[in-house]
């Protein structure tokens, strides 16, 4: 039997996250481990290892969903974009990595990540959930 994905269990409730936007196809939530403050994983809740390996429906419309968590977040966080990375290797799950940045540096992986509480990082989630969007 195949083990769930950390990113599943999170769908179904079994492991907490902060939530910043949902639908019946996706989910975004804070990183835990951020590069900086916003740092949002925009995932599919169909469980599926790579990005491109995605049911055509699904990868036409995390982009959007994507867009609108984006723009939330630049209104909560001052930054001069919002970066966007799809790396796959921590999680076998499809995912992408939203980042507020001023800089190329902001978006390298290799950086130590920052650490929040989780009072920090639910208020940060609150910001954005109740951001206007585009």
């Amino acid at each position: 039997m195949i083990m769930a994905s950390l990113f599943t269990r999170i769908i179904q409730g079994e492991i907490p996250c902060h939530k910043v936007g949902e639908d019946v196809r996706f989910l975004a939530f804070l990183d835990i481990n951020p590069l900086q403050p916003g740092h949002t994983l925009v995932i599919p809740k169909v469980e599926v290892d790579q990005l491109f390996d995605l049911d055509d429906d699904i990868l036409a419309g995390i982009l959007p969903f994507a867009k609108e968590v984006a723009h939330r977040i630049k209104r909560v966080v001052p930054c001069a974009r919002i970066g966007v990375a799809v790396v796959g290797l921590e999680v076998p799950h499809a995912h992408i990595h939203l980042i507020p940045i001023n800089g190329m540096h902001d978006m390298e992986f290799s950086r130590p990540k920052l650490s929040y509480s989780q009072d920090e990082l639910a208020a940060m989630a609150e910001e954005i959930r109740s951001a206007k969007g585009s």
